[in-house]
């Protein structure tokens, strides 16, 4: 019997779980599909969202024949031989290239004069953004789409779908766990479901835990509980409590909770609630989420632990949180203003400040706007100092 995953892998657009903002009856990329008008295009998104199965279903819609591969292994040969099979034939191939921000140069320079020329319809999928690592020209060939991680109530309705074709059973906790401890993952759940339906019968949280610990991606809890922890965590360290909020960092642990996710909300706490009254904070937050990318648990507790009683301990502003936002509605409401002339580029009648000490009297607006109030915490008010300094010395 083939692994559930393979078993159950969506055949047309309707089988596909999630993605309605791309897949719904008038999405875009939809239109694009059923109208074989489809560009080259490269999919960003979590593992598990469907990237790899729509570039299927994309092909098998089209009738054109699939090659799969990915760029970690991709051969300038292989891809030489696709074109080359190719060349008269009425019926162009599509190439799926997974990772395909870890494209070379190189590769990216031979694939493009066969985009160019529609030889082969091409797809790229990656987790990240692929953008960042394709050329201009590759960019300006295709378009991107971005797959969202499955929902947790889609999710739960696949599970119940795939128990009840299974005939497994699971008890109530597990069936929950086996949702948000695979973030959004639908092969990860199932492959999880699988094994431990092998153990026994009916599917316990216990089992389940003993082959994952932890939960996977992005941290969507399995109840409501989780989010509370996490908030009870935030709000804790913003009212400087260090032993609640150790308490609700050790809760959200123990409950599963993978620590990039803990990590991310304290980078967040560190701009937002702490910003300029005490900068290193968000250096050490910075520091502590790349460290536990690559230590993962148990020593990844040691790591949060540090950052939460030094975020807990530090003073507070949330003084760059409310400016920015300021600022942002005010453009929302229309505060559109022309840019000065003499700060344009090449303006002739611009002011170098370094020319006269660091700070000369010159205006940046066309129109005065005041977005930012300090709070004159911490360092915020050192900050704060040195500008009036910096300006009130050539007033």
């Amino acid at each position: 019997m083939p692994a559930f995953a393979l078993k159950y892998r969506p055949k047309t657009l309707d089988d596909l779980i999630g993605q309605t903002h791309l897949l719904g009856e008038n999405a875009v990329l939809r239109q694009l599909i059923l109208s074989d008008t489809l560009p080259h295009i490269f999919f960003s998104g979590p593992p598990g969202c469907g990237k790899t199965t729509l570039a299927r279903v994309i092909a098998s819609i089209l009738d054109k024949p699939f090659y799969e591969m990915n760029a970690t292994t991709l051969k300038i040969e292989d891809l030489r031989k696709i074109f080359k099979e190719y060349t008269n034939a009425l019926q162009k191939p599509l190439i799926f290239i997974d990772e395909v921000h870890r494209l070379s140069k190189n590769q990216q320079e031979v694939l493009l004069p066969f985009m160019e020329n529609n030889a082969a319809l091409i797809i790229g999928a990656s987790t990240e953004n692929p953008y960042y690592s394709l050329t201009a020209a590759m960019r300006s060939r295709s378009h991107l789409f971005e797959l969202q991680a499955i929902s947790k109530e889609e999710m739960s309705l696949y599970l119940q779908k795939i128990l009840k074709l299974e005939n497994i059973s699971a008890e109530h906790d597990a069936q929950e766990y086996l949702v948000f401890s695979s973030g959004g993952d639908v092969r990860a759940m199932l492959n999880l479901l699988e094994s431990a339906s092998i153990v026994e019968s009916p599917v316990s949280l216990k089992t389940l835990k003993q082959i994952r610990p932890h939960a996977m991606q992005a941290g969507s809890s399995e109840s409501e509980s989780h989010y509370e922890l996490t908030s009870a965590m935030i709000k804790s360290i913003r009212g400087s409590d260090i032993d609640a909020s150790v308490y609700y960092l050790a809760r959200l642990i123990e409950g599963g909770e993978p620590a990039e996710f803990i990590a991310r909300r304290l980078a967040i706490l560190a701009s937002e609630d702490i910003g300029n009254a005490n900068p290193p904070a968000l250096n050490l937050a910075s520091s502590t989420l790349n460290i536990v990318k690559h230590i993962g648990y148990p020593e990844a507790r040691i790591s949060l632990s540090q950052l939460v009683i030094y975020l807990a301990s530090s003073p507070k502003s949330n003084s760059a949180y409310i400016a920015i936002n300021t600022a942002l509605n005010a453009i929302k409401e229309g505060e559109i203003h022309p840019i000065p002339s003499h700060i344009k580029t090449h303006a002739k009648n611009y002011l170098y400040p370094h020319d006269f000490g660091g700070w000369v009297a010159q205006s940046y607006l066309s129109t005065p706007l005041h977005f930012y109030h300090s709070q004159q915490i911490g360092f915020e008010k050192t900050l704060w100092q040195w500008h009036d300094k910096i300006k009130s010395a050539k007033t």
